[in-house]
C-alpha cells in the first residue's frame, strides 16, 4: 500500500517567515528546490515577511546547486513540527490476511525510515564527518545476534544525499540488514580507518541506556533529568538510547565527563549500561526495525542545550547535602561515636593542629606521632591506636626524612615491628596549593586503610592570604575533605606569630586568622619554656651522679659509697677516681663531659590543649632531647611559666619600668588584645579582660588611658 506523498504547501502555512533567520530561510527554499517545488512556491510564502525583496528569491535559486549534504523535505518539516503543526492521521486498513497487532512496522502510516535516519545525522553530524554503522550480524553460541564492524568510509552528506532519493529504501544505501537484528550506528565522526576509540576526531556524545525501568519511565526520568540529549532512540525492544551532549576537549575529558553523567543518573535512579562509556560505542539506529518493532527517532534537542548548561543546573539543584534529622528519631539509638586515635586527645576521622614557634622540633614531634600509631605506642603521655600512617613530608628532602624515623625509632628505644604501617609521601619541591593537593591525595591514599594522614607543614601549601578569615576557611575545608573521603584522621602543623606568646591564650598563637585554632577538633599548642642556669647546673649534676652510680655498680663497689656521696657531683667523683682504674675514670669523666652537652642542649617546652571532643586536659612538660620528646617526670618545669606570664613576687625583682615605658606596654597590650579578639564580630570589654587576664575596671582605665578606643554599651570600637 503506498502512502500519500506529503505536501509542503500545507506543512509551509505552519511556519512564519518573518520569525526564521536569514539562514532558515535559506534552509527552506533549498528544500523546497531539493524535494521538486517550484520558486514560485518558496517566494509566494516568503511574501508575508516584511523583509521580503520581489527577485531576491529567484536570485537565490539559482544559486542552489546542490551539495554532499543537501537540505531536505525533511528539514522543512522539522521546523514545522518545532513550531507545534501535527500533520493529519491517514486511515490505515489491514489486509485480509493480516492479524490486528502483527502489522508489518514497514507498513504502518506516517513510518519514513530514510527521514528517520536523514534526520537522526543532520542533527549529530557536520556534512564532512565520517558515520560509522553496521548492518551485518553474527550468532553466537546462545543464538545472539551481533554486530560486526561494519562501515565506516562514507560521510553523513553522502548518506543523506542517497536517503533522500531512495523512496524509503534504506537497504540500498547502507545495505539489507537482519530483520531479527535490527541495525546500530556510531553517534561519534571517525577518521575514516577504523572504528576503535583512537578513530574518533571528536567527543560530542556519549549514550545513555538503562534497561532496569521499563520505557516510559527511562524517557520520563531523561526528561526530568533536563539531560542534554541531541537524539532520543527506541532500541525496539526494551530501552530508549539517549544520545547526550558532553562536548569533550580530549579523551580524559570525555571520560571524566561521562563518569559524573552516569553518576548523575544513578543517584536519579536510572542505572545506566556502564558498557556504553567508549566515544566509539555502537548505538541503535533509527529507520530500521527489529523483530518487527521499530528503531524509531523519538525526539531531537530536548533538555538543556549543551553539556555546560546542563551541569551548571544540576549543580544549583544537587547540592549533595544531607537531609535535616529529628531528634525523637534517633534519641534511643544514637550513633556510635568515633573511636579515639590518640586517647584524650582526637577521634579518628578528625583533625587536629599543632602549633609552635620556629625551629620547636615540630616535625620531629609528628614523626613521633606517626611511630606511636604504626606501633600502638604512647605519644607525649597519650596512648594512640594502631593502625596505618601516611606522612606528607614537604620540608625535609628525602634523605633527611627517612633518616629521622630511624633516628627517632632508635633514641626512642622502640622496636620497628611494623614498619609496613607507615607510608611516607616525600613532595619537597614538588608540593602544590592545598585545593589541588587534596583531590591528587584522595586519589592516592584511596582503599590503602589509613587511619591518619600527617601534612608537615601546611605553610608549603597554603592558597590565599593567612590573615584572611574566608579565605583560610576555604583552605582549611581541604582537610575535611581529605577526612571525609578517606576517613581517616587529618593531622597537620603551623607555626606561631611573631613576638612573645606567653600572655596569649594557646588558641590564639597560631599566625594568621583565627581560622586556625577554631577550625580543628583537636589543637595542641607548644610553648617553649625557659630553664634557669641554676636548673641546667641541677639536671648535669643528677646527670654526672648517674652515670657514677653505674660505674660504681659496674664494678660492684656501689655498697662501698654513701648515699649522700652520690647526690653531689664532686663527691661521686671523688668516690670513682680512688675506686677506678686510671683509664676507667678518665672515660667517665668523657661520658659526663658529653651529657653536660647534651643537658644544655635541651630545651623544654609545654603543651596546652584546646579540645572538642574531650575535656582539657593539664598542661604537658616535655624536654626536646634531640632526637625525641620526652615527659618531664621529675616535675622541676612545672614552677615554670612562660615570659609575660611571671608572678608579681617575681615582677618586683626585675629592674623597674620608667613611667613613660610603662604607659607604652599599657598601650601597646590593649592594642594586642583587641586584634586578638577582633576575630569575632564585636569586641566587648569582657573578651579584652578574659584575653588579657585582668578585671574589666582594668581594661576600662586602659581604652580610656589609650585614648584610640571607644565603649558603648560594653562594646569596644576604634575611634574614626
Amino acid at each position: 500500500m503506498m502512502e500519500q506523498e506529503l505536501d509542503l504547501n500545507i506543512v509551509l502555512q505552519a511556519i512564519d517567515p518573518a520569525e526564521l533567520s536569514y539562514q532558515e530561510w535559506i534552509n527552506v527554499g533549498m528544500g523546497l528546490k531539493q524535494a521538486g517545488y517550484d520558486v514560485n512556491v518558496w517566494d509566494d510564502w516568503s511574501k508575508a515577511d516584511g523583509r521580503y525583496h520581489a527577485g531576491e528569491c529567484e536570485k537565490k535559486w539559482r544559486s542552489f546547486q546542490g551539495s554532499a549534504a543537501p537540505i531536505t523535505a525533511g528539514t522543512i518539516v522539522q521546523m514545522a513540527l518545532d513550531r507545534g503543526w501535527k500533520p493529519e492521521q491517514p486511515s490505515y486498513e489491514l489486509d485480509w490476511s493480516e492479524e490486528i497487532g502483527t502489522c508489518d512496522a514497514n507498513k504502518q502510516p506516517n513510518w519514513h525510515p530514510a527521514q528517520q535516519l536523514i534526520t537522526y545525522l543532520q542533527t549529530l553530524f557536520e556534512s564532512s564527518d565520517n558515520v560509522g554503522y553496521v548492518t551485518d550480524v553474527w550468532q553466537n553460541d546462545e543464538g545472539r545476534y551481533l554486530p560486526k564492524k561494519g562501515s565506516y568510509d562514507r560521510t553523513a552528506g553522502q548518506l543523506i544525499d542517497l536517503l533522500s532519493k531512495c523512496g524509503d529504501d534504506i537497504g540500498s544505501v547502507i545495505g539489507d540488514y537482519t530483520p531479527e537484528a535490527g541495525a546500530w550506528i556510531r553517534f561519534n565522526p571517525l577518521d575514516g580507518n577504523g572504528v576503535k576509540n583512537d578513530n574518533v576526531t571528536e567527543y560530542r556524545y556519549a549514550l545513555v541506556e538503562s534497561d532496569t525501568l521499563p520505557i516510559d519511565q527511562q524517557e520520563k526520568l531523561i526528561r526530568e533529568l533536563e539531560l542534554p540529549v541531541a537524539c532520543l532512540v527506541s532500541s525496539g525492544k526494551k530501552s530508549v538510547h539517549a544520545i547526550v551532549h558532553v562536548d569533550a576537549g580530549s579523551y580524559a575529558e570525555y571520560r571524566q565527563r561521562v563518569q559524573y553523567l552516569y553518576e548523575i543518573c544513578k543517584q536519579r535512579g536510572l542505572e545506566v549500561d556502564q558498557q556504553n562509556k567508549n566515544p566509539s560505542r555502537l548505538s541503535r539506529m533509527p529507520g530500521v526495525t527489529r523483530n518487527g518493532n521499530r528503531q524509531q527517532l523519538l525526539a531531537t534537542n530536548i533538555g538543556k542545550a549543551d553539556w555546560q548548561e546542563w551541569k551548571d543546573w544540576m549543580e544549583s539543584i544537587n547540592d549533595n547535602l544531607p537531609d535535616d534529622e529529628v531528634l525523637s528519631d534517633v534519641w534511643d539509638n544514637l550513633p556510635e561515636l568515633a573511636p579515639p586515635l590518640i586517647h584524650g586527645v582526637l577521634r579518628q576521622g578528625h583533625k587536629m593542629l599543632l602549633a609552635g614557634p620556629s625551629k620547636a622540633a615540630k616535625s620531629f614531634s609528628l614523626i613521633e606521632l606517626c611511630i606511636a600509631i604504626a606501633e600502638g605506642t604512647p605519644w607525649l603521655g597519650f596512648q594512640c591506636a594502631q593502625g596505618k600512617v601516611l606522612y606528607v613530608n614537604l620540608e625535609l628532602d628525602r634523605a633527611s626524612c627517612l633518616r629521622r624515623f630511624r633516628d627517632v625509632y632508635t633514641a626512642a628505644g622502640i622496636q620497628p615491628k611494623n614498619l609496613n604501617n607507615i607510608h611516607v609521601w616525600n613532595l619537597r619541591g614538588k608540593s602544590v596549593p592545598m585545593d589541588s593537593l587534596a583531590p591528587k591525595l584522595i586519589r592516592r591514599a584511596k582503599n590503602k586503610g589509613f587511619i591518619a594522614i600527617v601534612i608537615d607543614p601546611i605553610y608549603k601549601v597554603i592558597t590565599g592570604d593567612e590573615n584572611s578569615a574566608d579565605q583560610m576557611a576555604r583552605f582549611c575545608n581541604q582537610f575535611d575533605k581529605v577526612c571525609t573521603e578517606l576517613g581517616c584522621a587529618t593531622i597537620y602543623c603551623h607555626h606561631h606569630s611573631k613576638g612573645a606568646q606567653g600572655g596569649k591564650r594557646s588558641m590564639d598563637r597560631a599566625s594568621g586568622s583565627g581560622v586556625f585554632a577554631r577550625d580543628p577538633d583537636a589543637l595542641l599548642d607548644l610553648i617553649e619554656l625557659e630553664v634557669s642556669d641554676d636548673l641546667h647546673k641541677q639536671m648535669q649534676n643528677n646527670a654526672a651522679c648517674e652515670l657514677c652510680r653505674k660505674e660504681l655498680e659496674r664494678i660492684r663497689m656501689l655498697s662501698e659509697v654513701g648515699q649522700d656521696d652520690l647526690c653531689s657531683r664532686k663527691a661521686s667523683l671523688d668516690v670513682c677516681k680512688k675506686l677506678l682504674r686510671d683509664w676507667e675514670y678518665n672515660k667517665l669523666v668523657r661520658d659526663i663531659e658529653r651529657s653536660d652537652a647534651a643537658v644544655n642542649a635541651r630545651s623544654a617546652w609545654r603543651i596546652e590543649g584546646t579540645l572538642r571532643e574531650f575535656p582539657k586536659f593539664p598542661p604537658v612538660n616535655i624536654w626536646f632531647d634531640y632526637p625525641i620528646h620526652k615527659p618531664d617526670s621529675s616535675g622541676v618545669l612545672a614552677d615554670i611559666q612562660p615570659e609575660a606570664e611571671q608572678p608579681a613576687w617575681k615582677k618586683n625583682f626585675t629592674k623597674k619600668k620608667s613611667p613613660e615605658q610603662a604607659k607604652k606596654d599599657r598601650k601597646a597590650s590593649i592594642e594586642t588584645a583587641f586584634e586578638a579578639c577582633g576575630m569575632n564580630e564585636e569586641v566587648t570589654v569582657t573578651d579584652l579582660a578574659e584575653y588579657m587576664g585582668t578585671s574589666e575596671k582594668t581594661v576600662r582605665n586602659r581604652l580610656k588611658e589609650h585614648g584610640g578606643f571607644e565603649v558603648k554599651s560594653g562594646v569596644v570600637t576604634e575611634k574614626q
